[in-house]
């Protein structure tokens, strides 16, 4: 007789279905062409500021001194590397203003996750109760995708060139009325993926007041989550030097999640998260040791020796290449893209510029997204069909937004291009691709 299928959770049920921007990337990396295509969509850092020879060093000392980086080659503890954890703290009270005054570090506990900054994410929906999560609009897909997943709804808010917009916020708690009591917690990316913009210190101080408030109303800490992961690679050195949301937190709301994949290695899969000892922290603890004990020991110990040797002097490197390939691709879209583009942000930190198109609908299946996957049905612009001409893969900003938010129409207009991974060269290539690809929309109407 046939079985049932598997009983699955909630959560089990809605993780059958892929995500939209997964089954897109997915079916592109099927026949992906290394040599041809070029995928400005993918969220990966520049190879050419991996430190590998650093790597290599780090790995024969690591293994060289036992006595120093005790059984790296075993299991670690929930808490995470002590080495690491001060070597983070040594690292970031080297960078400037950001954790002013000196004693925030060592008032502060700092945790490491089983696998990168992800991991973390992944923890603190777990360990919390699901409710509303509020994060700006463009928000980061990814989690928020998950988030949904685990059963947390997404209220998304606007933002502009200064992050999250306070009023807008202001305006989504008075609209939530009663509902505000099932807030889970507010979710920033201090550096927007996918838009890049900074969060200014003033919002950043706004946003801690007004989730203290929400707090005190409640009757209960609300956090506040502040995703750094961008923070070290604000390359352009025109904005303010930015301030931890942790400077101004009076009542132990404030949580900051980073990363050491963007400045070493993603492979290393350090991701970390700083706030005050309390029972959620003890909750991502144990989250830590029940799905491994730690993050593998050995690359935390090569990632301490890392930040003691060559930190600052690393996160310069990263940022200069940033910076210059940005100039590049700036110039290039102003001067392949800019009368057809109504506005773009980012190029001054992280890797990512979002665009938005004044009338070209870049969604999944337009004519510009067919023409930059050569499927438009039309030989002279797909080529040969064992031979495609070379194929472009970005992030349409149709995944960006919240269906239910107020920004869906403006994202079928908007893409996020990473000038992370390809070379100078294929990115060139990549936006000269999209200039025909909008010609040919254009026409299309």
């Amino acid at each position: 007789m046939p079985y049932d299928e598997i009983a699955l959770s909630d959560y089990g049920k809605a993780s059958c279905i892929p995500s939209p921007v997964s089954r897109m990337m997915a079916a592109f990396a099927s026949d992906f062409r290394p040599d041809k295509d070029i995928n400005v969509g993918v969220g990966y850092v520049n190879e050419a500021t991996i430190p590998r020879e650093r790597i290599r060093e780090a790995m024969d000392a690591v293994l060289a001194h036992p006595e120093r980086y005790r059984s790296a080659l075993n299991y670690g503890g929930p808490h995470g590397s002590p080495n690491l954890v001060q070597s983070l703290k040594r690292f970031l009270a080297a960078g400037g203003s950001r954790y002013k005054p000196e004693t925030l570090l060592r008032d502060k506990q700092i945790i490491i996750g089983p696998s990168g900054t992800t991991s973390i994410l992944e923890g603190i929906a777990q360990v919390l109760r699901p409710g509303i999560v509020i994060t700006p609009d463009p928000m980061y897909y990814i989690y928020c995708n998950y988030l949904e997943r685990r059963g947390y709804r997404i209220c998304t808010v606007p933002e502009d060139e200064n992050g999250i917009r306070i009023d807008l916020l202001d305006e989504t708690l008075q609209r939530l009325g009663p509902d505000k009591k099932k807030i889970s917690f507010l979710y920033i990316v201090t550096v927007n993926n996918p838009t890049g913009t900074i969060l200014s210190n003033q919002r950043r101080r706004l946003l801690v007041e007004r989730v203290s408030a929400l707090s005190r109303e409640a009757d209960r800490k609300i956090p506040l989550v502040f995703d750094a992961a961008y923070e070290d690679l604000i390359h352009d050195p025109g904005p303010e030097p930015t301030v931890s949301g942790l400077v101004y937190d009076s009542i132990g709301c404030v949580y900051e999640t980073g990363t050491l994949s963007k400045i070493l290695s993603p492979a290393l899969r350090i991701g970390y998260m700083l706030g005050s000892t309390t029972p959620f922290l003890q909750a991502m603890i144990q989250k830590t040791s029940d799905v491994g004990f730690s993050a593998p020991l050995i690359t935390q110990e090569i990632a301490a020796y890392l930040l003691d040797h060559y930190g600052r002097q690393q996160v310069a490197f990263v940022n200069e290449g940033y910076r210059n390939k940005a100039r590049q691709v700036c110039q290039w879209l102003d001067g392949l893209l800019g009368d057809v583009l109504a506005d773009r942000s980012g190029g001054r930190a992280g890797f990512y510029f979002y665009l938005t198109f004044k009338s070209v609908v870049t969604a999944e299946g337009s004519p510009f997204f067919r023409y930059l996957t050569r499927t438009t049905g039309v030989p002279a612009i797909d080529g040969p069909q064992n031979n495609k001409n070379t194929r472009v893969l970005y992030l349409p900003g149709q995944y960006c937004v919240h269906p239910n938010g107020p920004l869906v129409e403006k994202g079928s207009r908007q893409l996020r291009l990473s000038y992370g991974y390809e070379d100078t060269e294929r990115l060139h290539t990549a936006i000269r691709c999209m200039r025909e690809a909008a010609v040919y929309a254009s026409g299309c109407r």
